[in-house]
Parts: C-alpha cells; sequence; structure tokens
C-alpha cells in the first residue's frame, strides 16, 4: 500500500506541532511519500515542529520516502522520528534538507533520529520519544542528530560548500561488509544491523542521485528489489 502525505503550502509555519503515528501490522507493506516539498518558514511564535512514531511488525516493512524539506531563512523547525522494529521488519526511511533557498542563508534546524529493535512478541502499544526510557530489552540501531544554521561552521573551511543534505537509513536484509563511497555519497554499515546512506550536492536533484547510487549499493535492499522484481521472458 501506498500512503501519500498532503500539507498545504504555508506548512511548517513557526508554532506549527505535527504529530504522526504509524503501525505497520504483521506482514504488511507500506510505502508512506508526500507530493511536494515542504518548505519551512518564520513566524512570530515559537519553533515548528514534526514528530513521527513509526511501529513495524513481525515480517513487515516500511518505506518513508518524503520529498525535501526547505529551511528557510528565519526558520526555526525540530523534528524527531522514532521507530520501533521487530527483529524480521525492515525500514527504509529518507530525508533531504535543502539549506535556504536559491540566494538566501539557511534557518535553523535540529532533527533527531532514534530506531530501535524490539524484542520477537507482542510490541508494547505506546510510544516514546527519541532519546529517553533506554530499555535494556531492545537493541538500539541509530541514534543520529542533524543541525542547519550553525553560522560559525558555514563560514569555515570545514564546510563543504554544498547545501543539501541527504540521508538513508536501510535496515533492509544483508548489509556490506564494509563502507562503500562515491561522489559526494557513501553507504555505511551500522554496527549492530542496517546501514546509512549520506550525499550532498548543490541542489536536490543532485543529492537525491547520491542517494540512489547509495542505496543500489545495498546488498540486502538490491536483493529484496530483484526478488519481488517481475521476469522477462
Amino acid at each position: 500500500m501506498t500512503v501519500h502525505m498532503v500539507g498545504s503550502a504555508s506548512t511548517p509555519l513557526a508554532g506549527d506541532d505535527v504529530e504522526l503515528d504509524v503501525r505497520v501490522g504483521p506482514g504488511a507493506d507500506l510505502v508512506l511519500t508526500g507530493v511536494a516539498a515542504a518548505v519551512a518558514l518564520p513566524g512570530l511564535e515559537r519553533p515548528s515542529s514534526l514528530t513521527m512514531r513509526f511501529e513495524i511488525g513481525e515480517d513487515a516493512s516500511l518505506q518513508y520516502l518524503p520529498e525535501p524539506t526547505v529551511i528557510n531563512a528565519r526558520a526555526h523547525h525540530r523534528t524527531a522520528l522514532s521507530a520501533e522494529l521487530h527483529p524480521t521488519a525492515r525500514l527504509r526511511a529518507r530525508e533531504v534538507l535543502v539549506a535556504g533557498r536559491a540566494g538566501e542563508p539557511t534557518g535553523r534546524y535540529r532533527g533527531t533520529v532514534r530506531v530501535e529493535e524490539a524484542p520477537a512478541g507482542p510490541p508494547e502499544r505506546h510510544c516514546r520519544a527519541p532519546g529517553l526510557h533506554e530499555s535494556a530489552d531492545r537493541t538500539v540501531l541509530l541514534v543520529q542528530t542533524q543541525e542547519l544554521g550553525d553560522l560559525p561552521l558555514g563560514r569555515s573551511a570545514a564546510h563543504l560548500g554544498r547545501r543539501v543534505l541527504g540521508t538513508e537509513l536501510l535496515i533492509c536484509g544483508d548489509d556490506p561488509g564494509s563502507g562503500v563511497a562515491g561522489d559526494w555519497w557513501s553507504l555505511t554499515p551500522l554496527a549492530r544491523r542496517g546501514s546509512l546512506a549520506t550525499a550532498v550536492g548543490p541542489d536536490a536533484v543532485v543529492a537525491q542521485r547520491g542517494l540512489a547510487e547509495g542505496v543500489a549499493a545495498h546488498p540486502g535492499w538490491t536483493n529484496a528489489v530483484l526478488a519481488t522484481a517481475p521476469v522477462l521472458r
């Protein structure tokens, strides 16, 4: 099943709070995607926020593939994504951040992703914020925080000068034995399970092309796609 997320042209606006809870039942496959880029806009109130909580059951899969998010000048936007997976579940989660519209500086952004593998058995029916309530019976697969809008870093020699950052998490079958890299992209296996593709580019098209190359280098994802492809005769 594919579900398209549709928002208005004026969201996220400073002060907006959006929360999304998604449960994918055993054996189900869900693609959650967008229809247009989101533009984080400034306002006079507190920051805008987007909180997503995913629960993925036994032999289920979720592909979270939103369109890019543009962090407008003077905007202040925060995101939090937490996912809890059954040991046999699969997850693909993408994020593409554009640091400001053409010719303008970026606003402020902070996003945290936390992914955990739950023990086999019935999932607990509650959601937890990323980074909180550490549990001994869960395996933490990834905790990552990304920030935009750091002016000293943007002016330093360490800054790459590319205004689009893309990441794609793949938890699906076999991971590469070691890191793989190409022009402005990389694919890094995580310590326990899963891999993280990262790409930077001068625009969203180039960055997403780099992510696509990183995903294609992931053996588990490639095998899964080939297994479901129609046989040509």
